[in-house]
């Protein structure tokens, strides 16, 4: 006989529908799947026999042949273990032809229990245009497919208990939200309360924050650098309901979503190691799979000692940086990935750490220190709105036993000044400073006067880069909305200017 059951398959963060058809004859006693089955796919016959001979069902010694369509796309899923047994199943007579109008995910135990897989989230959003009663999955994913309206949803424990759902022996309720979607300051615990001194540096960040602004820090080991960096969340706007569901698209892709979430409630913080490899920032792999620029997709990347990663690798950060997303092609198939974050890198002076430092002396010969910078390429550095400057913190601040302003303090003047941009920018299709184009520049940033006369006198003396032009542009509009100014003042653009301090140093 044959069955046909419909699952999916994930391509990128998207999911297409995956007809999983089964035949089962006369012959000698064989499984084959075909269909461009991979790796896991490939093994699951064995899952499969084992799970329906446990939950109590003969397994036909007979010809099985489960084909896997669209033929022409490779699969690499085990979430198509439960399609498969119930094909089977249905092939013999064991499930009824209600199983036709459901959707079905579900990695298989040998004992019949149905295991979490990845991208549920992903094909409950597919499913929605695929005209069926509901969608079958494993109790840990229920809460994730919930979040789509207009798609019942069943969670099932293991395989005899979706035979029976089907053959009408019991009743499943559709899965639901414990609670309404809320989103909440990425603070895990830190506070810039707790931060001593470096206030022109926080202030820095509170600009960054507030218009969606890359940064660099530079400054010498110990100077709080990565501390500052690991409080930036705190200080974000939170996650709009659209950010959230893109968001956990991507981490249950990535199978990094907690049992626990069905929604990314807080902004992410992502914070790679630099002996990471470019495939595991960008993006990659035979089935490309998201990197950790789209993992940091509406939130924050952070790379500590950011000249000590491989050049090849920083460099291919210029798309994402400039489009917001990365684009992966292979000889089978090109994806898109979406990559919108902002970049917070830091840095020693040079390789000892200690130019500049008052406290230490720097050991480092010309030549040491014209390599060390040699590792960030201009264009790079272009792409970074802010260049800030983090000295070391004197003894006077540290004993100071007074706390400094809140994150929550701070966080409302993001807030504030994000809602003008809002504003500003709706009819853009874009939400924040950063991430206005050459035209937008055109229309928002209006200079007064003096600052006119400023940013021709440095331009020409500095030798800014059109790319750098326009973000000093962009940050000083950031400063502007902070003091709710609907004009560009020189003073704001004296302020961003100073920001560009790679810019300024000597050569």
């Amino acid at each position: 006989m044959l069955a046909n059951i419909l699952s999916g398959a994930l391509i990128g963060i998207d999911a297409y529908p995956v007809e999983v058809e089964v035949d089962v004859t006369q012959g000698l006693p064989q499984f084959a799947t075909v269909g461009l089955p991979e790796g896991a796919v490939k093994e699951s016959k064995d899952r499969v026999k084992s799970a329906i001979k446990n939950s109590g069902y003969d397994f036909p010694i007979r010809r099985i042949t489960v084909n896997l369509a669209p033929a022409d796309i490779r699969k690499d899923a085990a979430s198509l273990d439960l399609p498969m047994a119930l094909g089977i199943l249905a092939a013999t007579g064991c499930v009824g032809d209600k199983a036709k109008r459901y959707l079905y995910m579900g990695e298989l135990s040998l004992d019949g229990r149905i295991k979490a897989v990845r991208g549920a989230l992903a094909v409950a959003v597919a499913a929605q245009h695929w005209q069926l009663d509901g969608l079958i999955l494993p109790a840990d994913n229920a809460a994730e497919g919930a979040v789509v309206n207009g798609l019942p949803v069943y969670a099932v424990q293991d395989l005899a208990q979706v035979v029976s759902f089907l053959n009408g022996e019991i009743e499943l309720e559709p899965a639901r939200l414990t609670r309404d979607f809320n989103s909440t300051p990425s603070t895990n615990g830190e506070d810039f309360a707790e931060v001593r001194g470096q206030q022109h540096v926080k202030r820095a960040l509170e600009v960054a924050a507030a218009g969606g602004h890359n940064m660099l820090m530079v400054g010498p080991p110990g100077s709080g650098k990565t501390m500052l960096a690991r409080r930036l969340p705190s200080i974000l706007p939170g996650l709009c309901f659209d950010e959230a569901l893109e968001t956990t698209k991507i981490h249950s892709v990535s199978g990094l979503l907690a049992k626990t979430d069905a929604l990314v409630s807080q902004r992410p913080f992502r914070a790679p190691h630099h002996t990471i490899s470019d495939a595991g920032l960008i993006g990659g792999g035979s089935i490309p799979r998201p990197g950790e620029v789209s993992l940091a997709h509406n939130g924050v990347l952070f790379l500590d000692e950011l000249p000590e990663f491989k050049k090849n690798v920083l460099e291919m950060l210029r798309q994402p940086l400039e489009d917001g997303q990365v684009s992966i092609s292979r000889a089978a198939l090109s994806l898109t990935f979406p990559a919108s974050f902002m970049l917070v890198a830091a840095m020693n002076p040079c390789s000892c750490g200690f130019l500049g430092d008052s406290q230490h002396e720097c050991s480092c010969t010309p030549p040491m220190l014209q390599r060390y910078r040699n590792r960030l390429s201009g264009p790079l550095l272009d792409r970074i709105d802010l260049h800030v400057e983090v000295p070391r913190v004197s003894h006077q601040d540290l004993a100071d036993p007074t706390d400094g302003e809140s994150s929550a303090a701070i966080r409302q003047r993001v807030v504030q000044a994000r809602n003008h941009q809002a504003e500003r920018l709706q009819r853009c299709n874009i939400h924040a400073n950063a991430q206005m184009q050459a035209r937008h520049i055109r229309q928002f940033c209006s200079v007064d006067d003096g600052g006119e006369k400023l940013l021709a006198m440095v331009t020409d003396r500095l030798g800014f880069s059109a790319r750098t032009y326009s973000r000093i542009l962009k940050v000083a509009r950031t400063i502007a909305d902070l003091a709710d100014s609907t004009t560009i003042l020189e003073h704001h653009l004296a302020e961003a200017i100073q920001y560009r301090s790679l810019d300024r140093r000597a050569p």
